[in-house]
C-alpha cells in the first residue's frame, strides 16, 4: 500500500513524499522533486547562444557559434547525469539495514547500502543553509571498536531537502523500526 502527499521544500519547491509499508519491519520513503522546467532550460540556452552571436557578430568567427552549441550541449548532459537528482528514496528494512538511493534525471542511479548493526540512530539535525536554520535527516554510524561512540553520520535527502514536517514522518517510522529491532 503505497501513500502519497505534497510538502515544500526548504527552498519553497513543491515535493512529493511517497510512503509505501511493506510490513512491520519494511518500509520505502520516495521523495520526488520538480521535474527540469522547460521553460528555464530555455532561458538558459537562449542566452548562451545570444551572447555566443554577439561575440560572433563582432569576431566574425564562426568557431564561437560551434563552441557554444557544444559548450551548452556538453552542460546539459553533465547537468541531467550528475547533478539534477529526480527522486531520492530510503528503504529500511529492520533485520538488513537502510538502503538510500538517487534518481538522476537521465536516468543513472546512485545505491548506498548500510548494515542495520552498523546503525546507532537516526535523528533529525539543524544546520545553517544560506542564513537559514534548516533541518536533515541523518543515520549515525557506530564505531565498530566502540559501539558507544559515533563514528560517521550520514545525511538523507540532501537534494530534495525537505522541511521539518516531511521529515518528522520518516524520522517516526524510522524510529519505529529501530524499536522493534531493539526489542528482538
Amino acid at each position: 500500500m503505497a501513500e502519497e502527499k505534497g510538502y515544500v521544500t526548504v527552498c519553497g519547491e513543491h515535493i512529493t513524499l511517497q510512503r509505501r509499508h511493506y510490513s512491520a519491519s519494511c518500509r520505502e520513503f520516495q521523495v520526488r522533486c520538480p521535474r527540469l522546467q522547460l521553460r528555464s532550460l530555455s532561458a538558459v540556452t537562449c542566452s548562451v547562444w545570444l551572447v555566443a552571436y554577439m561575440l560572433f557578430v563582432l569576431s566574425q568567427n564562426s568557431v564561437v557559434l560551434s563552441a557554444a552549441i557544444f559548450i551548452t550541449l556538453i552542460g546539459l548532459l553533465v547537468y541531467l547525469h550528475f547533478v539534477k537528482i529526480d527522486q531520492e528514496s530510503l528503504l529500511i528494512v529492520g533485520s538488513l539495514g537502510i538502503q538510500m538511493t538517487s534518481s538522476y534525471a537521465s536516468g543513472k542511479e546512485s545505491t548506498t547500502f548500510i548494515e542495520m548493526n552498523q546503525v546507532k540512530d537516526v535523528v533529525i539535525n539543524e544546520a545553517i543553509y544560506m542564513q537559514k536554520v534548516i533541518y536533515y535527516l541523518c543515520i549515525l554510524l557506530q564505531d565498530p571498536m566502540d559501539p558507544h561512540v559515533v563514528s560517521e553520520v550520514v545525511p538523507l535527502f540532501q537534494s530534495s531537502k525537505p522541511r521539518l514536517d516531511c521529515l518528522v514522518e520518516v524520522y517516526k517510522s524510522c524510529q519505529e523500526i529501530l524499536e522493534q529491532r531493539k526489542q528482538s
